[in-house]
């Protein structure tokens, strides 16, 4: 059994209208927290800023919390603009839906592992697991990673789940023997 490793290279950008220039992409870069404190309540945005026009917007990670609430570890990340709470905030689906966008992972993963010699012995069995919860869909991953074409794969592919739906849990395949 061969090992592929599915592993996040960047941030996704998000799939957010822009107000000024009508773009649909946005970049949280390095990732930038804005925190607010009025009297004993907190706000905290996640910044993002459009690809093409550089304007902006603020996405509502916290809206009017009290501070008692918060962890200190939390705080301080927010303070600090921890890379790993920006990550995992741009990551959490909640945040996705009341701030109205979606993640756009285009690019922004990659495949790691052995090459699978498609020449050799058949079947040739690959497990595929994630270090991130990047969603890809198993039959591009598995074209990508042969070398083949999706209708290829569809003929060749013998997969435990579905090769044309989403995925970001580990899944294992097997390649059968060409035509």
């Amino acid at each position: 059994m061969l090992p592929w490793t599915v592993r996040r290279t960047r941030l996704p950008l998000l799939s957010l209208r822009c107000v000024d220039c009508a773009s649909a992409s946005a970049t949280t870069g390095e990732g930038r927290f804005r925190v607010n404190a009025n009297g004993k309540l907190l706000d905290v945005w996640l910044l993002a800023r459009c690809v093409r026009c550089d304007r902006t917007s603020k996405l509502t990670v916290r809206s009017r919390v009290p501070v008692g609430s918060l962890d200190a570890a939390a705080l301080r990340g927010y303070r600090d603009n921890d890379p790993g709470l920006v990550a995992s905030t741009l990551l959490d689906p909640l945040v996705a839906y009341r701030n109205g966008f979606a993640l756009d992972w285009t690019g922004a993963w990659r495949l790691l592992g052995p090459a699978v010699p498609l020449d050799g012995g058949w079947p040739v069995r690959v497990e595929v697991g994630f270090d991130d919860p990047v969603p890809v869909r198993p039959d591009r991953l598995i074209a990508q990673g042969l070398g083949l074409s999706r209708g290829e794969v569809t003929r060749r592919v013998k997969c435990d789940v579905s090769l044309r739906r989403a995925t970001s849990l580990g899944f294992s395949f097997t390649v059968l023997a060409g035509d």
